[in-house]
C-alpha cells in the first residue's frame, strides 16, 4: 500500500510498458547469455582438466600393464630357457656321443693305416730286394756277353780286314785287264766311226746344196720379218738384256761354283764307292742278325696278335661292365634322388611339426617304453633262435632308427585314438541329432508329424504309439529288433504335477 502523505504513481503508457518489457527480455537474454558463457568456460575447464587426469591415468595404467606384461614374459622366457636348455644339454650329449664314436673311428683307422703303411713298407723291401739281385744277376750276365761280343768282334775284324786285302788285289787285276779291253774297243769304234762320219759329210753336202737354193729365199723373206722383229725386240726387251747380262755374270760365277762342286761329288762318289765295299761287307755280317731279328719280329708279331686279341676282348667284357655300370650308377642315383626328396620332404613335415609339440615333447621327445618288466622278458624268450646272421646284421643296421620308429609308433597311436575317438563322437553326435529331431517333432505340430508316431501327442491319457500285444518269439537266427523308447516333456510332466 502507498504510504499516506505521498501521492500514487500515475499509470504507465502502453509504449513506456513495452519499452519496459523489451529492456527485461534484453536483460534476461543479456544474463542467459553469460550463464551460458560461464557454463562453457567451466564445461573447457572440467573438459581439459578430464582430458589430463585420463591422460596421466592412462599412463599409470600403461606402466603398471608393462610391468605386469613384463613379469609374464620373463616367465615365459624362463620357460622356454629352461626347455632350450635341456634340448641344448641333450642335444649336446648327442653331440658328445657321436664325437666319442667319431674318435674311436678315427683312432681304428689310424691304426689301420699304420699297419697298412707297415705291410706296404714290408713288400716295398722285398721287392727293392729283389729287384736288386735280378739287376745283378743281369749286370754279370751283360758282363760277360760284352765279353764275349768284344772277343767275337775282334776275330771277325781280323778276318775282315785279311778278306779285304785279298779283295783289293783281285779287284786292282780286273781293272788292269778291263783297261786293256776298253783301249782295244775304243780303237775299233774309232775307225768305225770315222768311215760313218766321211759317208754321213758327203750326203750331208749335197743336201745342203740342194736345201740352199730352197731355203735362201726363204731366209731373204725370214731376214726382213727379222730384222723387223728385232728392232721391235730390242727396242721392247733393252730391260730384259740388262737383266740377262747381270744373269750371265751370275751364271758364270754359279757354273764355276758347279765346277767345284762336281770336284767335290767325284771325290765324295770315290769315298761312296768305298763305303759301299764296306757296306757290302757289313751287309753280310748284318744279313744274320737280321734274319735273327725277323724270326724275333715274328714271334712278337704272334705275341701282339694275342695281345691284342685278348685286348679286343677286355675292352669288350670293360664296355659291357661299363654299360652295366651306367645303367646300375643311373638307378642308383635315381633312388638316390628319391631318397634325398623323401627326405627333405621328411625334414620339412618334422619342421611343420615341431611347430605344433608340445612341451613335454619338446623336453622329452623319445618316450620310454610303455611294456612291463614281465611283457618285455615274454617279448625276449618268443622264438630266440629264430634269428638268423642276416636278420641280425639288418637289425643291426636299423638300430639308428629306433628312435625315429619310436617317434612314429607314438604319432601313429596318438592318430589311431584320435580315429577311434572322432568315430565315437560321431556316433554320439548321431545319437544326438535323432532325440534333438525327435523332440523337435514332439514339440511342433503338423499335419506330417501327427501322420507319424509320437510319444508326446496324448488325447484322452493315450499316445499314438500302437501298443505290442504280445512279445514275439525270436528265433535263434533272426534279428533283435531295435528297442523303441517314450520320450515325454519334462515341462508337460511338470505342468501337469504343479
Amino acid at each position: 500500500m502507498p504510504k499516506k502523505g505521498k501521492k500514487a504513481k500515475a499509470p504507465l503508457s502502453d509504449e513506456e510498458q513495452l519499452l519496459l518489457f523489451q529492456q527485461k527480455l534484453l536483460a534476461e537474454e543479456e544474463m542467459a547469455k553469460k550463464k551460458e558463457r560461464l557454463l562453457s568456460q567451466f564445461l573447457k575447464d572440467k573438459l581439459a582438466k578430464e582430458e589430463h587426469n585420463s591422460a596421466l591415468n592412462l599412463n599409470k595404467i600403461n606402466t603398471q600393464w608393462r610391468t605386469v606384461l613384463r613379469e609374464v614374459k620373463t616367465r615365459e622366457l624362463h620357460k622356454d630357457i629352461e626347455i632350450l636348455s635341456q634340448t641344448f644339454e641333450r642335444v649336446v650329449d648327442c653331440k658328445d656321443s657321436v664325437i666319442k664314436s667319431l674318435a674311436k673311428d678315427l683312432s681304428e683307422a689310424e691304426e689301420q693305416y699304420a699297419h697298412a703303411l707297415r705291410s706296404h713298407m714290408h713288400n716295398i723291401d722285398q721287392l727293392l730286394a729283389l729287384q736288386r739281385s735280378r739287376l745283378n744277376l743281369l749286370e754279370e750276365s751283360y758282363n760277360l756277353e760284352l765279353e764275349a761280343l768284344t772277343k767275337e768282334f775282334e776275330t771277325e775284324r781280323k778276318t775282315i780286314i785279311d778278306q779285304h786285302e785279298k779283295e783289293i788285289h783281285y779287284l786292282q787285276d780286273v781293272f788292269m785287264a778291263m783297261e786293256q779291253n776298253y783301249i782295244d774297243s775304243e780303237y775299233e769304234s774309232k775307225l768305225e766311226f770315222q768311215s760313218m762320219w766321211d759317208d754321213l759329210k758327203n750326203k750331208n753336202i749335197e743336201e745342203k746344196h740342194f736345201l740352199r737354193l730352197q731355203l735362201e729365199n726363204i731366209v731373204e723373206d725370214l731376214w726382213r720379218r727379222f730384222q723387223d722383229a728385232l728392232k721391235n725386240y730390242t727396242d721392247a726387251t733393252e730391260d730384259r738384256k740388262i737383266a740377262f747380262e747381270t744373269l750371265k755374270v751370275k751364271d758364270e760365277k754359279s757354273s764355276k761354283e758347279i765346277e767345284a762342286q762336281m770336284k767335290k761329288i767325284q771325290r765324295l762318289q770315290e769315298s761312296i764307292i768305298i763305303l759301299k765295299g764296306k757296306i757290302m761287307a757289313h751287309s753280310r755280317e748284318s744279313e744274320e742278325q737280321n734274319q735273327d731279328i725277323r724270326n724275333d719280329k715274328e714271334l712278337i708279331l704272334v705275341q701282339l696278335r694275342k695281345l691284342k686279341a685278348q685286348r679286343t676282348q677286355a675292352r669288350g667284357i670293360s664296355q659291357e661292365k661299363l654299360v652295366k655300370l651306367t645303367l646300375e650308377s643311373n638307378a642308383t642315383l635315381k633312388a638316390l634322388r628319391k631318397t634325398v626328396d623323401k627326405g627333405e620332404k621328411i625334414l620339412k613335415l618334422a619342421e611343420i611339426c615341431r611347430k605344433f609339440e608340445t612341451e613335454e615333447e619338446k623336453v622329452l621327445p623319445f618316450y620310454s617304453s610303455v611294456l612291463t618288466p614281465q611283457e618285455q622278458e615274454e617279448i625276449e624268450e618268443i622264438n630266440p633262435e629264430e634269428l638268423t646272421e642276416e636278420l641280425a646284421k639288418v637289425i643291426v643296421d636299423y638300430i639308428g632308427m629306433e628312435n625315429f620308429w619310436k617317434r612314429y609308433n607314438k604319432v601313429k597311436l596318438e592318430q589311431l585314438s584320435l580315429q577311434h575317438r572322432h568315430a565315437k563322437l560321431l556316433e554320439i553326435n548321431r545319437k544326438l541329432r535323432e532325440m534333438l529331431k525327435q523332440y523337435l517333432d514332439g514339440i511342433s505340430v503338423s499335419d506330417e508329424v501327427l501322420s507319424q508316431l509320437n510319444p508326446l501327442f496324448i488325447v484322452n491319457h493315450r499316445s499314438n504309439l500302437t501298443q505290442p500285444l504280445s512279445k514275439p518269439t525270436t528265433q535263434p537266427g533272426d534279428k533283435q529288433p531295435p528297442t523303441t523308447y517314450n520320450i515325454v516333456e519334462a515341462a508337460h510332466v511338470i505342468s501337469h504335477i504343479l
